[in-house]
C-alpha cells in the first residue's frame, strides 16, 4: 500500500531542508498525539543510521515501531520502519525549482510480512480514499507551515 503527495513551497531548498530534517519536532508531535518516542542511538543531531523506538495505540491495540534513518543527504531522506509484521519506507525528496521555490515529494509504502499484517493493510485499503485525502492534507499543511515560517532575507 502506497501513499504519495507533492507540494511546491515558496522557500529556498535550505529552509525546507531544515524543516524536513527537524527530527525533534517530529518527536514532539508524536508525543503530543500520545505516542512514546525514544531515540535509541544516543542524543545529538540525527545522523545516517539513527534509530527510534515508537510505542503507540492504534485500533485499540498497543503497537511498537522501529525506525531507522537509511538515507540522509541534501536532497532528502529515507526512513525504514518495521512494526508487527509490516515493513514501511518513508521517502522525502526535495527538488529546487528556482532559488526561492522547492518541490517537496513525500511517499510512504507499507508491505505486510504476516497474515495479521495483511488483514490490517486490507482494512486500510478499504479506507484508502479517505486516508489518502488525510495524508495529502497533512503534507499540504506541513508545506504551508514551512512556507509561512520563511522570512526572505533572514
Amino acid at each position: 500500500m502506497k501513499f504519495s503527495s507533492r507540494e511546491d513551497i515558496e522557500a529556498p531548498i535550505d529552509h525546507v531542508y531544515a524543516a524536513v530534517t527537524d527530527f525533534g519536532a517530529y518527536e514532539r508531535q508524536a508525543l503530543r498525539r500520545g505516542a512514546d518516542v525514544r531515540r535509541t542511538d544516543g542524543s545529538g543531531p540525527a545522523v545516517l543510521g539513527s534509530t527510534w523506538d515508537v510505542a503507540f495505540s492504534y485500533r485499540g491495540k498497543d503497537r511498537k515501531l522501529k525506525a531507522k534513518l537509511v538515507r540522509y543527504d541534501d536532497q532528502g531522506l529515507q526512513l525504514d520502519t518495521t512494526s508487527s509484521g509490516i515493513d514501511g519506507q518513508t521517502v522525502i525528496d526535495l527538488v529546487p525549482l528556482s532559488p526561492k521555490r522547492t518541490r517537496l515529494a513525500v511517499s510512504i509504502e507499507m508491505k505486510a510480512k504476516s497474515l495479521p499484517a495483511r488483514l490490517l493493510l486490507q482494512s486500510l485499503k478499504l479506507a484508502k480514499a479517505s486516508l489518502t485525502t488525510r495524508f495529502k492534507k497533512r503534507v499540504a499543511d506541513f508545506a504551508s507551515d514551512v512556507e509561512s515560517r520563511y522570512k526572505p532575507g533572514a
